[in-house]
């Protein structure tokens, strides 16, 4: 089972009160320069950044460090997937007709194999064959869910709605992920306006759970954020190269 230690609940909480910084609410009017496009591709990397961590605290055998980002992890695909099942989703349908509820569902149906799949991680000791495999199965999940959207979705529906709207989009996104559980919930519905109520109802219990969880400490959180700022950077230079 997934455990709960108190010793990292002071980590935990600091960072979720770091959204009312000062240097927060910076972020948060850089954030409102950037479309919806490169909001949700941000949270994708994030999610693969997390992963990497996982991997290399599994292969030194570290327990309680695969732990740690397996919660972090498992934090960020919940929200993201709410996020985008209250703001992007119905934007799809809205904007972008048949083809839009199409892509919409399909992506619904993504959505619920993977927080079933963070529903059986809870079951489910780090450290051991199954959990491994079933965070790569997650992994692989997500990866071509991730592609589908920034591929095919993302690029339709951006047009479409215009630049505005998809900075508008993008703040509302981030936002949203503030208030939306940080848990798997696969048997709550995920369209409007149900998704909404039942995720605002469950999020009191599940911060208070995320608390006493254990969470990336802060100097691992900011040696994951500079190696994604470098990542970033390197994928930028690669592609002015090809240019």
């Amino acid at each position: 089972m997934l455990r709960l230690h108190t010793t990292f609940a002071r980590p935990a909480l600091a960072s979720r009160l770091a959204l009312f910084s000062p240097a927060s609410r910076r972020f948060v009017r850089k954030m409102s320069q950037k479309t919806l496009f490169q909001a949700i591709k941000e949270d994708h990397e994030e999610m693969y950044e997390y992963h990497d961590q996982y991997k290399r605290a599994r292969e030194r055998g570290d327990v309680e460090a695969q732990t740690r980002w397996v919660n972090q992890l498992r934090w960020e695909v919940a929200r993201h997937a709410v996020g985008e099942e209250i703001v992007v989703y119905p934007l799809m349908e809205k904007h972008l007709g048949e083809k839009g509820k199409q892509l919409a569902d399909h992506d619904r149906a993504e959505h619920l194999n993977v927080k079933n799949d963070l529903y059986q991680l809870e079951g489910l000791d780090p450290g051991t064959a199954d959990f491994d495999n079933l965070i790569e199965k997650m992994m692989a999940s997500l990866h071509h869910h991730n592609d589908d959207e920034e591929i095919d979705d993302l690029p339709l529906l951006e047009p479409a709605i215009g630049e505005q709207a998809s900075k508008a989009a993008a703040q509302e996104f981030k936002r949203t992920k503030k208030f939306v559980p940080t848990r798997a919930h696969p048997d709550a519905p995920n369209k409007p306006p149900f998704e909404t109520f039942a995720g605002f109802l469950a999020a009191p219990i599940d911060k208070l759970v995320d608390v006493f969880a254990s969470f990336p400490k802060e100097e691992e959180m900011k040696e994951a954020k500079e190696e994604l700022k470098h990542r970033d950077h390197d994928a930028a230079a690669s592609r002015a190269a090809k240019a």
